[in-house]
């Protein structure tokens, strides 16, 4: 299993939000996605923060009582991002996104977002190699 990697299982189009939009709008392309937040990106493409559901839980209660959408993603974004390479190993990922650890980490190659990787995604490998591993044949 130590061959899998990041780059054989994250999804390439992640939603990316940009420090200036409003909470109201990122609220849109999470709820238009299957992502449960996504990377803070600049004008380079480069990560800047991520946006997470529970930032937005946390800010857009507040939004919704006042109906004052004022916050931007740059105000509520996490500033340090942890992410990974396509050449991780999806055993060293697994081991990075143990409890308390963040469900999604931005993909990096080169400075540059290049995708997404979740913990289902790293289920859905370590479950394709179970599967090989106890296959029997016939």
């Amino acid at each position: 299993m130590e061959s899998l990697k990041v780059r054989d299982y994250m999804t390439l189009q992640a939603v990316t939000f940009k420090p200036e939009m409003s909470l109201s709008a990122a609220l849109e392309k999470v709820n238009r996605s299957q992502h449960m937040g996504g990377p803070v990106i600049n004008e380079k493409e480069e990560v800047i923060g991520f946006l997470s559901e529970q930032d937005l839980l946390d800010k857009l209660i507040k939004v919704s009582y006042f109906c004052q959408d004022t916050h931007l993603v740059g105000d509520c974004m996490h500033k340090e991002v942890l992410s990974v390479s396509p050449n991780t190993s999806i055993i060293e990922l697994a081991d990075m996104m143990k409890v308390g650890k963040p469900k999604a980490y931005p993909v990096i190659d080169n400075g540059k977002l290049v995708g997404i990787i979740t913990r289902r995604d790293v289920l859905q490998a370590i479950g394709k190699n179970i599967n090989e591993c106890f296959q029997h044949p016939v």
